[in-house]
C-alpha cells in the first residue's frame, strides 16, 4: 500500500476517533446514554473524513469507509478502558456499548464512502 494511502487512512481514522470521543469523554459517567451521545452532528465530519480518504488518498471506498466506522466504537472503547482503570467495576456490559456505537460508525463510514467514491468518479480518476 502507497505511503499517501496509508498516512490519508491514518488521518482519517484519528481524525474520526477524536472528532467523535473528545466530547464523548468528557460526558460525566452517570451521563451516558448510547447510542443517543454518537447520534450527532460529528458523525457528519467523519463522513467527510472517510470521503476525503477517498479523494486525497486515493483510497478504495470500501477501505476509507470501514476505517472510519470502526473509529466510531474505538472512541467508545477508549472511554471504556479509562473508566475500567480508574474503576473495575464499571461499564461491565463494555461489549454492548461498543456495539451500539457500531451502528452510527457504519452509517457515516458508509455514506462517507460512497460519497467519496462518487466525487472520485465525477473527477475522472
Amino acid at each position: 500500500m502507497k505511503r499517501r494511502t496509508m498516512v490519508s487512512l491514518a488521518v482519517a481514522f484519528v481524525g474520526a476517533v477524536l472528532v467523535v470521543g473528545v466530547p464523548y469523554w468528557s460526558i460525566p459517567l452517570q451521563q451516558l446514554a448510547l447510542p443517543r451521545d454518537i447520534w450527532n452532528a460529528r458523525l457528519v465530519v467523519c463522513a467527510a473524513l472517510a470521503a476525503g480518504a477517498c479523494v486525497i488518498g486515493p483510497v478504495r471506498a470500501w477501505l476509507a469507509g470501514l476505517v472510519v466506522a470502526m473509529a466510531v466504537p474505538a472512541a467508545v472503547l477508549i472511554r471504556v478502558v479509562m473508566d475500567t482503570a480508574a474503576d473495575p467495576g464499571t461499564h461491565n456490559l463494555w461489549p454492548f456499548e461498543v456495539a451500539l456505537a457500531l451502528g452510527p460508525g457504519l452509517l457515516a463510514g458508509a455514506a462517507g464512502a460512497v460519497a467519496g467514491a462518487l466525487l472520485v468518479r465525477l473527477r475522472g480518476d
